[in-house]
């Protein structure tokens, strides 16, 4: 099949440059689910199978979120009142009594939700085996309940058959079994996600627990299992502001245990130090930023625009429904670019054409996919938006790119595709399961509540 875009304010966020790329009349040419041709003006005569005319409307790459954790699409406005750890305790442990098909009903639904925002590409943490137990000092116990392995896969299976590209992020939960049964669990997980369409699992990875894991060689583990199953790792890290000079201390288990480099991804990095921030660069070592979750769970402000400048490549995440409650993309740039120059006073320390780009390109470069997504270039797939900036109108576009993230809203939003393929119409999912995920959670979560108590 093939698809041709014409009559676009393109925005295509090339590589290598800073510049947005910004077309003012353009085309793209879509073949086989990858970007085949893009340019200014006119488009060349072709036999495509659709014409797209979306006559002036905004195209630019689907939004990539570097740090998001799907299955909380039920779960929303939980917590209110909690910072992270007594937010956890209220969401994390409503899911300690989901089943593997709950988890899988719940991720697809957040997969979708996804979908209809505009974001087409998650790193995706999934809720692991080993169910939530409260922190105590600083660190979990270790011995909460195990579940079977399908908890997992089903998880996996459920961004897949949403249709998002992920990142597949899971846990190793390091404290349950022998060191060779822990890998072995681990690859089985990883095994089954690489044995899913590798045109949506974008790859594996690990969900970095050395911040609350009572393992006191639990990076050496992370590490070991990076180097044999060849992924990533992406740790939630100096996210909290309680205890932060224990925090900060583990920040020595990953750099002694050599983690550090560009297959790491430290996810918030808030409470860090100038001498963590610059070990961390000079290693090509990334981070992830949250803006809307870290507002909502009063965690603070991560440094970005410092990071950057030290040579630090930075992605953005929606983090999760239950603690963004709306996984708007411009929202979460926004509140991003409006934090840093509360905290900076300096309105160049966050420009709208650098949120757009930590959302899209440089997310997917912190996750290692930008050979395929994060932006709209010849051979990479067909994810893109469409945005009519007169619906609601904008007035006139005095800088398009900068009204672009500074005044849309999902109610611009008209049309999202994945690999040329339309996956919400107005806002309205397309995939054929979409009824009975939003059915399946609205009876399944209040069932499972009732047999637990209310969360708070």
């Amino acid at each position: 099949m093939s698809l041709l875009v014409i009559n676009a304010r393109l925005i295509t966020i090339p590589a290598g440059t800073d510049d947005p790329g910004y077309i003012e009349r353009g085309w793209m040419l879509v073949e086989e689910g990858r970007i085949a041709g893009i340019g200014e003006g006119d488009a060349p005569e072709t036999s495509a199978d659709e014409v797209l005319d979306v006559d002036g409307a905004f195209v630019a790459p689907g939004f990539v979120s570097s740090h998001s954790h799907l299955f909380t699409s039920g779960l929303r406005g939980l917590g209110v009142a909690d910072t992270l750890y007594g937010w956890c305790d209220s969401m994390l442990g409503f899911t300690s009594h989901m089943s593997a098909e709950d988890i899988y009903w719940s991720t697809l639904h957040g997969a979708l939700d996804f979908l209809s925002n505009g974001v087409t590409t998650a790193y995706n943490f999934t809720d692991p085996l080993q169910a939530w137990e409260s922190m105590v000092d600083g660190k979990r116990l270790g011995n909460a309940q195990m579940r079977a392995l399908d908890y997992h896969t089903r998880q996996a299976d459920g961004c897949a058959d949403a249709g998002i590209r992920f990142v597949d992020s899971i846990g190793m939960d390091a404290t349950v079994g022998t060191d060779d049964e822990i890998f072995e669990r681990f690859g089985a997980s990883v095994a089954h996600t690489r044995g899913l369409d590798q045109n949506l699992a974008l790859g594996a990875s690990i969900m970095g627990q050395v911040q609350w894991s009572p393992r006191e060689d639990a990076a050496e583990i992370e590490v070991a299992a990076m180097r044999r199953f060849g992924v990533t790792n992406q740790a939630h890290f100096l996210e909290s502001p309680e205890a932060v000079e224990l925090q900060q201390s583990k920040f020595a288990m990953y750099r002694d245990a050599g983690a550090l480099g560009p297959d790491m991804m430290f996810g918030h990095f808030i409470q860090t130090t100038p001498e963590i921030i610059e070990e961390t660069a000079a290693s090509g070592a990334s981070m992830s930023w949250q803006p809307a979750s870290n507002g909502r769970l009063a965690s603070g402000v991560a440094l970005v625009p410092e990071m950057i400048a030290m040579g630090m490549k930075v992605g953005m995440g929606l983090d999760d429904q239950a603690c963004t409650d709306v996984s708007d993309p411009w929202q979460n740039m926004r509140l991003g670019i409006y934090m840093q120059r509360a905290r900076t006073k300096e309105p160049e320390s966050m420009m709208p054409e650098l949120a757009l780009r930590l959302h899209t390109l440089g997310g997917a470069e912190i996750m290692g996919v930008d050979d395929r997504v994060g932006s709209l270039e010849v051979g990479k797939f067909a994810d893109f938006v469409v945005v009519d900036p007169r619906q609601p109108d904008m007035g006139p576009l005095w800088h398009p790119v900068r009204n672009y993230v500074l005044s849309s809203t999902l109610r611009n939003l008209t049309r999202v595709y994945v690999g040329g393929e339309l996956v919400s119409d107005g806002g309205v999912s397309t995939n054929p399961l979409a009824a009975a995920a939003s059915a399946r959670i609205h009876n399944d979560l209040p069932a499972v509540a009732a047999n637990f108590g209310h969360p708070h």
